[in-house]
């Protein structure tokens, strides 16, 4: 990994295949559109739970290079913030409660971290499900894989959404136990009122059991990052979704299983099926008004406007 020091002012994403994101090609439209000026984004990829060291050389990099203005996190967000932290001025409330961080901006010489998914993935699950309908059907959330985008769709559920119109009942299943025992850490500080329940399940067979579980109507996320940063589904073609409900992959690229073994559903179970595309466009811009410190709104017109050039861009 070689880090260069930016000759004018740069935009990061820090991921694990950057350069497959439909991100750099989106990116620079946004950017002009947005009135950013000859901004580019460089990609640095790192493994899978990587050195601590590659972490630590990626935040001193950005804190001490002054015309790198920070950027995006994506996989490794836990995993830095647990190698670097000490090396950020300030975290936000929600990344000193999930501990990790999906932003990194400046202001003067202050590095500050942020923790913007319990705000991106709200703003994507009201895009597709309507007010009031918690509230109205009595249904339930069943999320599968543990780490740091279910941490913060939970925290979402239980934090920022009105009290009122909530699930009855939220279901995470992973693989293994380390990562439900964090959560389960963080819910206790949230103490949210909404009944967990943390399923282990090594197996897919044993997701298919808590997915068959749910009541009608109710939602399955796939959270684990299978489909994109490894082949296959967190369920298998026997899992039945609740009937009337929601499935949602917040994936948007790469081979997407979980979302084709939902679209094979979509009509028998009268399944809403989302991907992860318009969650991909709210996580981005949330970052991109972080960094560039611009007002950018989660709807209407403008919100449209944008939609519409990321869509454009990336075909």
């Amino acid at each position: 990994m070689e880090l260069h020091k930016a000759q004018r002012p740069t935009f990061y994403f820090i991921g694990v295949t950057t350069s497959q994101s439909s991100i750099m090609k989106v990116f620079p439209k946004w950017a002009a559109h947005l009135g950013l000026g000859d901004t580019p984004i460089t990609g640095i990829d790192c493994r899978q739970h990587d050195d601590p060291a590659v972490y630590r050389r990626i935040v001193e990099f950005l804190k001490q290079d002054e015309l790198s203005l920070g950027g995006l996190v994506t996989t490794h967000k836990i995993d830095l913030l647990n190698a670097a932290g000490d090396l950020f001025d300030e975290l936000d409330e929600h990344a000193r409660l999930l501990g990790e961080i999906s932003c990194i901006s400046k202001r003067g010489r202050k590095l500050r971290g942020h923790a913007k998914d319990p705000i991106t993935s709200g703003l994507g699950m009201e895009a597709f499900v309507p007010a009031g309908y918690w509230r109205r059907s009595g249904a339930e959330v069943c999320i599968l894989g543990a780490g740091g985008s279910s941490l913060a769709l939970t925290t979402y559920l239980m934090t920022v959404r009105d009290p009122r119109d909530r699930p009855s009942r939220i279901v995470v299943t992973n693989r293994s136990p380390g990562r439900l025992e964090s959560m389960k850490q963080v819910h206790r500080q949230i103490n949210p009122g909404i009944p967990v329940e943390y399923v282990l399940c090594p197996r897919p067979q044993e997701n298919d059991c808590a997915v068959n579980a749910l009541r009608a109507g109710s939602m399955v996320v796939n959270a684990t990052g299978l489909g994109k940063d490894a082949p296959g589904s967190p369920i298998t073609s026997a899992a039945r979704f609740p009937e009337g409900g929601f499935a949602w992959e917040f994936n948007y690229r790469g081979r997407l299983v979980f979302l084709d073994q939902a679209s094979a559903q979509r009509n028998s179970r009268g399944l809403t099926v989302e991907g992860g595309w318009i969650y991909f466009i709210h996580g981005w811009m949330q970052v991109i008004a972080e960094v560039f410190d611009i007002d950018i709104p989660t709807g209407g017109p403008e919100f449209d406007t944008l939609s519409r050039i990321a869509a454009g861009a990336r075909k």
